[in-house]
C-alpha cells in the first residue's frame, strides 16, 4: 500500500514538474520575415497557462492592437495577454487560444516542447481543420 501511494505521488509530481517546463520567456519569430518579433512570458495562474507580451523587438514599445475585436482594441501590445486558458494534458498544453494581434483574430491552439530540445516550444494555431505551426525559442535569463 505504501509503495503504491509512493508511486502515485511520484507520477503526480513528475506530471506537475513537466507541466511547469513551459514557464518562462520565449522569443517569437515572424512567419514572413524570419526575424525575431517579440518576447512572450508564459506563466501559470490557477492551474492554467497564459502568455503575455513582455517585449516588442521590431515595433515601437507603445504600439497598440488596432485590429483586436474585443476589449483589447486600441490597447498597448506590451503586457497584453495573447495566449490564454491553456491546460496541460496528455503531454500538451491545450484547450486554450492564441491571439494574432496583427490580424486581430483568435485561434484555438496547443503547444509542446520539441522532443529532445526543451528550449524550443512548438505552437500550433488552428482555424477549423487548418493550422499553422510556429517555433518559439526560450530566452536565457541574462537576455530578458
Amino acid at each position: 500500500m505504501l509503495k503504491s501511494t509512493f508511486v502515485v505521488a511520484l507520477l503526480f509530481w513528475a506530471a506537475t514538474a513537466f507541466s511547469q517546463a513551459a514557464l518562462g520567456v520565449w522569443k517569437t519569430i515572424d512567419d514572413e520575415t524570419g526575424e525575431a518579433k517579440s518576447y512572450v512570458e508564459i506563466y501559470e495562474d490557477k492551474g492554467k497557462f497564459y502568455g503575455k507580451i513582455a517585449r516588442l523587438l521590431k515595433s515601437a514599445p507603445d504600439k497598440k492592437c488596432e485590429k483586436c475585436p474585443d476589449e483589447r482594441k486600441d490597447k498597448p501590445l506590451m503586457g497584453m495577454v495573447i495566449l490564454e486558458n491553456m491546460q496541460y494534458k496528455d503531454g500538451y498544453w491545450q484547450s486554450g487560444r492564441i491571439l494574432d494581434p496583427e490580424k486581430g483574430k483568435w485561434y484555438t491552439c496547443k503547444f509542446w516542447l520539441k522532443e529532445g530540445d526543451p528550449n524550443v516550444l512548438v505552437l500550433r494555431g488552428y482555424l477549423g481543420p487548418f493550422y499553422r505551426t510556429q517555433y518559439w525559442y526560450r530566452v536565457p535569463a541574462e537576455k530578458k
